[in-house]
């Protein structure tokens, strides 16, 4: 009899929930446009409205002020533009970016080269806030936009966003936060947080792949140059009739796995310890280990891996892990992330991310070392990892 398979990829993507699974077979059964006004039009503008209400739970906002997008790289794509408008300021902005930000920022903002800086990170990942300061006080004659993750997608370091939110407001700037990897995994309060615009995804969380939000903390700021125009659905920001059942699983998987925080964060935090303690022995150096880091996340380098064959054999042996972001299209490059943490590129061939999450059981974390200590041991006996 086969074994089953051991997901440990939560960070790539979560499997979907059963609860959104049927939340997505309702509204599909259902039917309807929600900018319909008869009855079917109404039923489905509802599920729509909940969803919105469900999602703003998730991180502390308010439901007039979440829009539905495809997902989290369109609503930083979205957010992060010149055309952003906020109170009186008429200064230029200037966007400042973590060096260690999702390809969804350093590539997918729309502002040009000459406006963006880099603000850079310690060797445990978290921004430089002193440098960020210097930064901001260098562009007197613009006005400041910062994007910070809450959580990064390889290390699981979590950024001091409230802390960074009063440099950039300060300077009456504004914070844009892609909370994809934190939401669902720790507390998430926009307005504690500080944050002007947060980004959130369905497949993180267990929903829907093609479902997302760019949350508000108010209605004072607006895009003034929408990437999707027509209809003027989702307050004009992003046109298009809503997909209603990748919603209605987003917005279901947000009320489960906000049910579930705090427990499931603990009992993932005791996972990942145990892992860890285990990696230890083999030798393995576990990145971000001295900051605050999500429950769920390990970002490991050591000596018996070779991220190519090492992750071939081990998805032989039913295991799913990564090499880092999984958003390059499959291919093993030199983490950005682990090069704003200054660590020198000959690792790129020797690291590995495990991530957690609802699927996870005690069990696995023992199979998974065991795997770890068969491919230590062939290395040891200079055997080739992919047999």
């Amino acid at each position: 009899m086969t074994e089953p398979r051991i997901y440990m990829d939560h960070n790539a993507t979560s499997p979907v929930r059963p609860e959104a699974a049927r939340a997505v077979a309702r509204a599909l059964v259902r039917g309807g446009n929600p900018s319909s006004v008869h009855a079917e039009g109404r039923k489905a503008r509802a599920l729509i409205e909940e969803a919105r209400e469900q999602i703003a739970a998730l991180v502390g906002g308010q439901a007039r002020n979440v829009v539905f997008t495809s997902g989290a790289t369109e609503a930083l794509n979205l957010a992060l533009t010149p055309g952003l408008q906020a109170g009186n300021d008429s200064r230029p902005w200037c966007l400042f970016v973590s060096a260690t930000e999702h390809a969804a920022v350093l590539s997918g903002h729309r502002f040009p080269a000459e406006s963006v800086e880099k603000v850079p990170v310690g060797a445990d990942g978290l921004i430089d806030l002193t440098a960020l300061a210097q930064a901001l006080d260098t562009h007197p004659a613009s006005r400041p936009l910062l994007a910070l993750q809450l959580a990064n997608n390889e290390s699981g370091v979590i950024q001091p966003v409230a802390e960074a939110a009063k440099l950039v407001h300060a300077r009456d700037g504004l914070l844009v936060c892609d909370a994809v990897q934190a939401a669902g995994k720790i507390p998430v309060d926009i307005f504690m947080l500080g944050a002007d615009l947060m980004a959130v995804s369905g497949h993180k969380i267990g929903g829907p792949a093609g479902s997302g939000a760019l949350v508000f903390a108010s209605e004072a700021v607006h895009i003034a140059a929408p990437m999707v125009r027509g209809g003027g659905q989702e307050r004009g920001v992003r046109s298009g009739t809503e997909n209603m059942p990748g919603i209605a699983g987003f917005a279901a998987a947000a009320t489960a796995v906000k049910a579930a925080l705090n427990s499931e964060a603990a009992r993932l935090a005791v996972l990942r310890d145990r892992l860890e303690a285990g990696l230890a022995l083999l030798g393995a150096t576990v990145f971000g280990a001295s900051a605050p880091r999500l429950p769920n996340t390990t970002f490991f380098a050591a000596p018996w891996i070779k991220a190519g064959t090492t992750l071939i054999s081990l998805d032989l042996q039913g295991f799913a892990v990564s090499g880092g972001s999984a958003c390059f299209s499959g291919k093993v490059k030199q983490s950005h992330v682990l090069e704003a943490m200054g660590v020198g590129p000959d690792i790129v061939e020797g690291i590995l991310r495990v991530s957690l999450g609802w699927t996870t059981r005690e069990d696995d974390i023992e199979k998974f070392l065991e795997a770890a200590r068969r491919l230590h041991s062939n290395t040891a006996a200079g055997k080739t990892l992919a047999a």
